[in-house]
């Protein structure tokens, strides 16, 4: 089978996990932002030197390579995308601009116009139009379109998106512009909405299949020189890439559809925390992930995410579906600042991986989160990252003393306490935000902390949301990566059909169904160690009058939907609409909006095997103490253990401290920590 590989490219890390037979590798190395091909390398070489081989045979050995990226989410937060133009139905070229409503929050009159991707003498209209129900109204003018797409040509475009008003009815007039703009501008890339997003809504196609355009080219050239370099060290397996949905594929399947990448690394951590979670016997997460940039969240229930259909990226519409992750700009890396108003803060900008914090020693001057965990005794003050990343204290010490505590008049560890407290009340209200919020009461849920720096800080979110059980695997600091490794092939497919379900043809209906998995499935039976294809099934539903649905999943044993399947959806509908808004209503008629089908190609994933216990003592990993801060208390003594001596059935008890290669644990003042059969820590509240 070879060397199977996951990597995660984040902002600050490039985590790695990799498998060879049973005998499973994982680390990390820092980011390099200005090339990430060099960090991916500096990763494969840490794997190489781990199975005393060289790159080139190690690569040669290898089978599949996953990688996470935030190429995509980079270039639409930093507005550096493809130059991009728009072809659309005459009269409509602005919708893109005026929304529904100009603004997403309508009533904040201080938020600003959002920046166009795609300013308005870059957007064309021309004469078609097709109704409601997919007639051709007025033929496509093709002299117009060719005419559009010269102008596109002079202004130096690179990506062309068409969106034609009802195309999801009937896409023949944008097939049609595509060929001609594609005569006419040949090496350019083209997103047509009929293929991005088939479905109603004009705005939210619009913007989608926009962003697809904007960011497709970007996602392009950063994969193909990724595979060039991959192949020049000797690679020759297959590269697939995490999409946003929670699968992988194929770079042929991804250069074409950047939008379906924007959650690309964030996803494999919610992966990699229904699997684990799963083994170890936790199907209700919370799974939190916090890197060196960002903070991120994401709800699951019974084993599934939250998927969203219908989000906000950077204020742009995005109606791909995505796993529903709430990211906030809180991180290891993360800056502390005093407003103007004298108050501290927290992010979100943050130190990245170049220079750093300023505990790194590669020229930060400014405090970070990392830098307050380390003068808190968190943080060995030696190194951290399996002793591969060495930390200095007194440039820590020295950045918050002369950016934070002399000019708040308070001691350097009253400093540090306040950075730690703050971000810690951040990321707590995010948690709120996926949970609370949303009619979901966290005290059901485990708290799972992934991430190299998440397990500092989990024990204090628990404790403020009232969690009694909080997940630490022993791999949390490369759990994105692992997430990328037991991907299974996964293609999102939607297509509109309005209909009340009274009045539902289901030859028709079935027959959509048919049509949107055909080209995924035959895809999927082909790709790389698929062993079956799945089809999951939903139907996007609402009470007539309102304007928003709820996706229901369709539970059936056959693949043909019958009167009966509808009916026990139907109910489903009502049942799902009162747990998620506390009210139904039977008796009114409810309407189907468009139909949905996620298509999975399973593949042979890894699994951790079930680890006997052993004695409840972990004096063996014992390895000193340390003094560290805890509120209320001061600070302690606490005895420090190296993780990699703990084994299943240890049980240890807080205030301690775990340090794990790729992630430090601290088990706080009245919890208790057990490593559990499929290495993952548990650790109860004894209050």
């Amino acid at each position: 089978m070879g060397y199977e590989i996951g990597i995660d490219v984040g902002g600050t890390f490039t985590d790695f996990v990799v498998r060879n037979g049973g005998e499973t590798f994982s680390g990390k190395t820092l980011t390099t932002p200005s090339d990430e091909a060099t960090g991916i390398l500096n990763a494969v070489a840490m794997m190489a030197e781990h199975f005393r081989t060289d790159v080139q045979t190690l690569f040669r050995e290898t089978s599949s390579f996953v990688l996470g990226t935030t190429v995509v989410t980079n270039a639409i937060l930093e507005y550096a995308g493809a130059n991009t133009g728009m072809i659309t139905t005459k009269g409509f070229r602005d919708i893109i601009e005026l929304r529904t409503g100009f603004k997403e929050d309508h009533f904040d009159i201080r938020l600003p116009a959002p920046f166009p991707i795609v300013p308005r003498q870059k957007r064309k209209g021309v004469t078609e139009r097709i109704d409601s129900e997919g007639k051709i109204v007025f033929h496509l003018d093709e002299a117009e379109v060719r005419e559009a797409a010269r102008e596109l040509k002079k202004l130096g475009v690179e990506s062309v998106a068409i969106c034609f008003l009802f195309s999801f009815q009937n896409a023949v007039h944008e097939i049609r512009a595509r060929e001609i703009v594609r005569e006419e501008l040949p090496d350019a890339h083209i997103s047509i909405s009929s293929e991005v997003l088939p479905q109603v809504r004009e705005f939210e196609r619009f913007s989608t299949t926009l962003l697809n355009a904007y960011l497709s080219p970007k996602l392009s050239n950063y994969l193909r020189r990724l595979e060039a370099r991959l192949v020049e060290s000797g690679f020759g397996g297959k590269l697939f890439i995490k999409l946003s949905n929670g699968g992988v594929m194929d770079l042929a399947y991804c250069t074409e559809r950047g939008v379906e990448l924007i959650q690309s690394g964030p996803s494999g951590g919610v992966t990699a925390a229904i699997a684990v979670g799963e083994w170890s016997g936790f199907k209700d997460i919370i799974a939190v992930d916090m890197g060196g940039t960002s903070y991120d969240v994401c709800l699951i229930n019974d084993g599934a995410p939250d998927v969203g259909v219908d989000s906000w990226v950077n204020r742009y519409r995005v109606a791909a579906p995505m796993i529903d992750i709430h990211s906030i700009g809180t991180g290891g890396g993360s800056i502390a600042w005093i407003d103007e108003g004298g108050a501290l803060r927290v992010g979100p900008r943050s130190a990245s991986s170049n220079p750093g914090p300023a505990c790194y020693g590669r020229g930060g001057k400014e405090p970070t989160v990392t830098d307050a965990n380390l003068i808190l005794g968190y943080l060995n003050p030696g190194a951290i990252g399996g002793g591969k990343i060495a930390l200095d204290i007194e440039a820590a010490r020295e950045a918050v003393r002369t950016r934070i505590a002399e000019p708040l008049g308070i001691s350097v560890e009253e400093a540090a306490s306040g950075i730690f407290r703050i971000s810690n009340g951040a990321m707590t209200n995010a948690v709120r935000y996926v949970s609370v919020s949303r009619g979901r009461d966290p005290r059901d849920f485990a708290l799972m902390a992934f991430g190299g720096a998440g397990p500092i800080h989990m024990g204090v979110q628990a404790k403020d949301l009232g969690i009694k059980t909080v997940l630490v695997p022993k791999n949390a600091g490369v759990f994105c990566a692992l997430g990328c490794l037991i991907s299974d092939f996964k293609i999102s497919k939607v297509k509109s059909y309005i209909s009340r379900i009274g009045q539902v043809d289901l030859d028709v209906l079935n027959g959509i169904f048919e049509d949107i998995e055909r080209e995924p499935e035959a895809l999927l039976a082909s790709a790389h160690g698929v062993i079956e294809v799945v089809a999951q099934r939903s139907i996007d539903m609402r009470y007539v009058g309102q304007t928003h649905e709820v996706t229901v999943p369709i539970r059936s044993r056959t693949k043909r939907v019958s009167d009966l399947t509808l009916k026990k959806t139907l109910q489903d509908f009502h049942d799902l609409h009162a747990k998620l808004y506390s009210f139904k209503r039977p008796e009114q008629p409810v309407e189907i909006l468009s139909v949905r089908s996620d298509l999975i190609g399973t593949r042979d994933t890894m699994k951790y095997r079930s680890q006997p216990f052993g004695s409840e003592k972990p004096d063996k990993a014992r390895k000193g103490t340390r003094s560290a801060s805890f509120e209320g208390l001061g600070y302690l003594d606490v005895p420090v253990y190296d993780g990699t001596k703990v084994t299943p059935g240890n049980i240890i008890a807080g205030p301690s401290i775990i340090e794990e290669p790729a992630t430090t644990i601290v088990i706080y003042p009245g919890q208790e920590a057990v490593l559990d059969h499929y290495q993952t820590y548990v650790i109860e509240s004894l209050d």
